[in-house]
């Protein structure tokens, strides 16, 4: 993942059917390399008069990748929020100017060395919309070529291609858990994978 400096998000407190918040007022309470926290004074849609505490973040992409014999490729890191390594599927920051395809395809590369044939954005994952705003755009990628993993300095990763199978009972005994993963597998497997 690379380091790129977090900013506001004009897009907050929009919705799909056209509605918006309207922002009284907005600051910024903290600004980090990754994210920031904005104290947003708002009138919601609905009338609601409210102070929302809001967690701004660039956009994430999160990529599965299917090899030709069906196998899932997984990477383990330590994730120190959480105080544990945790299997899950590729995952990054988009770097600022970068398109979400741009984004997977490099993440790919970096974390695991592999190079998609074919990228298809298939989901769009909300992670906690009730305090933090980054979409996760999540791509299947198929048509996969190996080449050699180039991880950024921090990051110590061990990559590894599962069955569905195997994938299907790690999701069962909550070895893979965290909540990109989770949701992306387990759409893929109900609505994309071919039998």
């Amino acid at each position: 993942m690379r380091r790129v400096r977090a900013g506001a998000s004009g897009k907050r407190g929009r919705g799909r059917g056209g509605e918006k918040a309207r922002v009284l007022r907005s600051r910024t309470m903290y600004r980090g390399p990754v994210f920031s926290v904005c104290r947003d004074l708002v009138v919601e849609p609905s009338g609601v008069r409210a102070e929302r505490d809001v967690v701004v973040h660039p956009g994430s992409v999160v990529v599965l990748p299917v090899l030709p014999d069906g196998r899932i490729v997984l990477v383990r890191q330590f994730r120190y929020a959480v105080g544990r390594s945790l299997w899950e599927l590729i995952a990054g920051r988009k770097d600022e100017g970068e398109s979400p395809a741009g984004a997977a395809r490099r993440e790919l590369l970096e974390e695991t060395g592999y190079r998609a044939g074919r990228l298809r954005h298939f989901l769009t994952i909300l992670p906690s919309p009730g305090f933090l705003h980054e979409p996760l755009f999540t791509f299947l990628a198929t048509k996969l070529t190996a080449g050699k993993a180039q991880p950024e300095e921090d990051e110590r990763l061990v990559v590894r291609a599962f069955p569905i199978a195997k994938i299907e009972a790690m999701l069962r005994r909550r070895a893979v858990s965290d909540a990109k993963s989770v949701a992306a597998i387990l759409y893929y497997l109900r609505f994309l994978r071919r039998n």
